[in-house]
């Protein structure tokens, strides 16, 4: 049995998130963790009013007691939910930062679920927010990014595109998605290469070789040119069931393709799920 931690927001709770950690638990009967963080520098109301309140006493209370309120709620939903679906769950709710809360979670964690927009701020931010940049950096243990806004009420993936570029960190990914998720739904899996260097694949016989012992039925989609223009252009094509798997997301690494801002740019180019995966 697997364990899913999903972050969650008590204060702007994201059903995405929910739908998602309900559907891959019930698929692989894994156990899910609802993660919580009450972090104590972060409300729903803003600065301004409580100035405009005159910094009263009362109305600060009041605003603190309907947070509280928020964040009760968001956990009864999320427990109410894991019932109904027949998951084995947990809830954790403490009183702590965000961002340490989750890691220390990833810790624990087969598979972290987190809404790509997630930000534990009141103000908005655009994507990708600083938690989940710097969420992606540090996590130990892979992460599932599910899209922003409505869900469909049991979502799913019929294709799963694989990103390629020869690194080592790609194929850690795709060892990831394997281990973990591959056995979820019949799907069709791509590879996905892009080489400015040419239409070729790097190391070919090796990951031939690997891909064949995981998924025999994969196709290949190899291309030259720029890879962020080429991986956009393929992606914006294919349906709204469709994962992508792609690797490293760590600071101070130089890589000609999964850099770190390959992740930033699918995360505000593509509305897909994104499985991220990287070894340290």
């Amino acid at each position: 049995m697997i364990k899913i931690a999903a972050i969650l927001d008590g204060l702007k709770y994201s059903e995405s998130v929910q739908q998602y950690a309900l559907m891959v638990a019930q698929q692989q009967r894994a156990h899910v963790t609802g993660v919580l963080p009450e972090d104590f520098t972060y409300n729903s109301f803003s600065m301004y009013q409580v100035l405009m309140s005159g910094a009263d006493p009362a109305t600060i209370s009041r605003l603190e007691a309907a947070d509280e309120a928020s964040r009760k709620n968001a956990a009864v939903t999320f427990e109410v939910a894991c019932q109904k679906a027949g998951i084995p769950y947990s809830v954790h709710r403490h009183r702590n930062l965000a961002l340490p809360e989750a890691l220390e979670a990833s810790i624990y964690a087969d598979l972290l679920v987190a809404d790509r927009k997630e930000t534990f701020t009141h103000e908005p931010s655009k994507t990708p927010t600083r938690f989940i940049r710097d969420l992606l950096t540090d996590v130990q243990c892979p992460v599932l990014l599910t899209p922003s806004g409505k869900t469909p009420l049991m979502p799913d993936w019929s294709n799963v595109v694989l990103l390629y570029d020869g690194e080592p960190s790609s194929v850690y990914a795709i060892k990831m998605y394997s281990y973990l998720l591959s056995s979820q739904f019949p799907v069709t899996v791509t590879v996905l290469s892009v080489n400015a260097e040419g239409n070729h694949l790097q190391n070919k016989q090796l990951i031939r070789d690997f891909i064949h012992s995981h998924f025999p039925e994969a196709a290949y989609h190899v291309v030259d040119g720029d890879p962020e223009t080429e991986i956009i252009r393929y992606l914006k094509n294919r349906p709204k069931d469709t994962l992508v798997v792609l690797g490293a997301y760590r600071r101070g690494t130089v890589s000609r393709w999964f850099r770190e801002s390959m992740a930033d740019v699918l995360m505000t180019a593509v509305d897909l799920p994104l499985f991220i995966a990287h070894n340290k």
